[in-house]
């Protein structure tokens, strides 16, 4: 076989170095070469080391032989750019983000397959006895030809994952406005859009309202990466949290920390249809935090405040409730209200027993005994009747509650 020789001015690495007339000899290998690079990829990347099925295999082999075709074109033309062969790393990339694969696999293969091709080839340039420089500078070449697929690679794999996450997270949108809709849903028509969504159906949800903010940043998505619908859009601020009992992702200390201090409400645990009145019990309980009746911050469980929030489920009904069956506190002065109210509270929840009550409410019985006997003149035979007692226990929390928050609706 004759031996090439160099021609052409310098221009850029290597330029000089490699004779044009170089290409031709190792385009005639290029087949047996690409047989031996396929080869050692699938031996040495655990990924791709797969059964040679037809499809796959005409997808390795297609992308082993393009890339030693530019690093060949490179040597027959070192301006050449490469663009159709680089389109074609571009969908590789693309490819392996929409089969939901990582793009280090195919960055390893890259490596193993370039650093092979160059062995093989730079062994034909010795044995065609070129000198140093122009094995130099095929070595360049080798380099820079990895480095172009690589970054075209890279490039279709971003451009994959960003339109991907933002289709998924169309399709979860979509997901959880189906799920928080006014007409409980079919099971068949959740499963359909979770399919697509990539999210597991649970059997059991429960909805988180959250307090809104005055900026909504990309990390006030908590827990979204742990299963969580998220829609920081809605007002309030919404999450769906599949099996929330049934996961250390989403209770105590562990969910307050994710939500980085963002006061929240989450709903009761409900089967997955029925999302909608979580949703609606949670934001209830977000309401009565910001005006009080629930604390203002913090993690609020509304399976730890049922009876508050059934009080003020129907609020004008408690306001009449109040009014009704408080009616003879009215006649005292502002300053024993208060006063007499928490203890016939105390009194009707400690079993009518003095020394119980004084003791909870850090006074002298004789004390207790004493706003009693006030509060037998203005009650009378009512603080015995068992159906008063349940009216008067629901109007007290009531007005206790009332008062923590300073600004319930009457």
């Amino acid at each position: 076989m004759a031996s090439p020789t160099p021609h052409g001015t310098a221009d850029g690495p290597g330029a000089s170095a490699v004779p044009p007339d170089l290409a031709k000899l190792l385009r005639a290998q290029l087949e047996a070469v690409a047989d031996e690079v396929e080869e050692e990829v699938r031996s040495q990347v655990p990924e791709y080391a797969r059964p040679a099925d037809g499809t796959y295999r005409a997808h390795l082999r297609a992308g082993v032989v393009q890339a030693l075709t530019l690093f060949v074109d490179h040597i027959a033309d070192p301006h050449g750019q490469g663009d159709a062969i680089a389109a074609t790393y571009y969908e590789l990339g693309r490819g392996e983000a929409l089969e939901g694969r990582s793009l280090d696999a195919l960055q390893s293969a890259l490596r193993v397959g370039g650093l092979h091709a160059w062995r093989l080839m730079g062994r034909t340039a010795e044995e065609l006895g070129l000198d140093s420089a122009v094995v130099a500078a095929l070595g360049e070449l080798a380099f820079r030809t990895v480095h172009e697929v690589a970054e075209a690679a890279a490039a279709g794999y971003a451009e994959a994952r960003l339109r991907s996450t933002d289709e998924l997270e169309r399709r979860r949108r979509r997901l959880l406005d189906l799920l928080l809709g006014d007409v409980p849903p079919s099971l068949d028509a959740v499963q359909d859009l979770a399919h697509g969504a990539r999210w597991s159906v649970p059997r059991q949800v429960a909805v988180v309202a959250l307090a809104a903010t005055p900026e909504q940043r990309e990390e006030d998505r908590p827990l979204a990466a742990a299963g969580a619908l998220v829609d920081m859009e809605s007002r309030p601020p919404r999450m769906l949290v599949p099996d929330p009992d049934g996961s250390g992702r989403f209770g105590g200390r562990a969910f307050a920390l994710a939500l980085r201090g963002r006061p929240a409400a989450i709903g009761p645990t409900v089967p997955l249809t029925a999302a909608a009145q979580s949703l609606h019990w949670a934001t209830r309980a977000l309401g009565l935090m910001g005006r009080g009746v629930l604390p203002r911050q913090g993690v609020v469980r509304c399976s730890d405040h049922l009876s508050t929030l059934l009080l003020h489920n129907d609020e004008p009904l408690l306001a009449q409730l109040r009014a009704r069956v408080l009616a003879p506190l009215d006649t005292v002065s502002e300053g024993q209200r208060p006063r007499l109210a928490e203890t016939l509270l105390a009194w009707l929840l400690g079993g009518s027993n003095v020394p119980d009550v004084a003791t909870r409410l850090h006074v002298h019985p004789q004390t207790v005994r004493y706003r009693l006997r006030q509060l037998e003149k203005l009650f009378g035979d009512a603080l015995h009747d068992p159906g008063t007692r349940l009216d008067l226990i629901l109007a007290l929390h009531a007005e206790e509650l009332r008062g923590r928050g300073g600004c319930a609706t009457t």
